[in-house]
């Protein structure tokens, strides 16, 4: 197949999420392949992967999910099949990424041109879905959020996850000391990347940080929330910030969506009101999007291409924890969710 034709013999095949419903309750619906309109590109899908927020979206516990039943896929990397109306033609043929929210899981996906960031060669579609939700997200809390220096000192919350792993070594790149929580079995392989580990289920957790940082740390990374996240506060050193990513402690929980999400924005006010010289912050990868999306795109195009570039110099390595067809979507995300791996879990068409 030529850059930018359509295999007539081809079909659409997604994956659908219909409801609240266990991994297996996943269904694959085939259709025709859709046709780029004006101001977007036909993407046919080399990569994708399972993220926390499928994990939430199929308990209906995303802050902002669509309504059922939808594809899921926040992210994707892939070619670019054919452009719409005023789309530069010579896109077509291009590997690029692009962060969704949603759709992601599909063997053909319509993306606006103004979205996608091209992938630079020698680096593959899987090594490179590794690095747009996870690499943007830890890029912008580690250098626009946190803004730690060098010669700080870091506690990274999950850092053998999809995001942890990316920000440890950026961290780590950027001259930054890293404390890490994870189970005991990442613990070696934090240490050979320079992290010093902490196992997340010591009772005395916070004890374990404070011996290893007495006067405290300059940033917490925190993707669990729930009453874990006063500690992250008060670990803190004076003019340290607390960035606040996520609610995983309450991923199984029933009851509001929002609350959750409410609750860690009401704490980082208040926190935020407080005479200590330290911050909280609530990070939304999306923000800004709805006041500026030119400014929110441009940003994101220079984050991810970052990420990219520290990729190309060996400071960033693609973790991925395991590689499955898209049909075997219910299997991977049920991989995802048992915590037992390090990295993400990649989706191949």
């Amino acid at each position: 197949m030529n850059a930018g034709e359509l295999d007539n013999t081809a079909e659409l095949v997604e994956v659908v999420l219909p409801g609240k419903v266990e991994p297996e309750g996943l269904q694959v619906r085939h259709g025709a392949i859709p046709v780029a309109g004006p101001g977007q590109v036909l993407v046919r899908m080399e990569a994708t992967g399972v993220s926390f927020a499928e994990q939430q979206m199929r308990r209906g516990r995303y802050y902002d999910q669509p309504p059922f039943p939808f594809v899921p896929g926040y992210d994707l990397v892939g070619t670019v099949l054919a452009v719409g109306a005023g789309v530069e033609p010579g896109l077509a043929g291009t590997r690029v990424a692009a962060l969704l929210k949603v759709g992601g899981w599909a063997s053909h996906v319509l993306v606006d041109a103004a979205d996608v960031v091209e992938v630079p060669a020698g680096i593959g579609a899987a090594e490179a879905e590794t690095l747009v939700v996870n690499g943007i997200t830890a890029w912008q809390m580690l250098h626009r959020t946190a803004r730690v220096r060098p010669g700080g000192t870091v506690l990274v919350h999950g850092a053998n996850g999809g995001v942890g792993s990316v920000l440890v070594q950026l961290a780590r790149a950027a001259g930054v000391r890293v404390i890490g929580t994870a189970s005991a079995r990442h613990h070696e392989a934090l240490r050979e990347q320079g992290v010093l580990p902490v196992d997340y289920r010591d009772q005395d957790m916070a004890a374990r940080v404070r011996e290893l940082a007495p006067d405290g740390v300059d940033a917490v990374f925190d993707h669990v929330g729930g009453r874990g996240i006063v500690d992250s506060w008060r670990l803190l050193a004076p003019g340290g910030t607390l960035v606040s990513y996520g609610s995983a402690a309450t991923r199984d929980d029933t009851g509001s969506k929002q609350w959750p999400v409410l609750k860690l924005l009401a704490r980082t006010w208040l926190w935020n009101t407080l005479p200590n010289g330290r911050r909280a912050s609530f990070f939304n990868v999306w923000a800004g999007r709805a006041l500026s999306k030119n400014r929110f795109r441009a940003r994101l195009r220079a984050d991810l291409t970052q990420v990219f570039a520290a990729y190309g110099r060996g400071e960033v390595t693609a973790l991925i924890a395991a590689r499955l067809p898209l049909a075997r979507a219910a299997e991977a995300l049920r991989l995802a969710e048992s915590g037992t791996v390090a990295g993400k879990v990649v989706l191949n068409p």
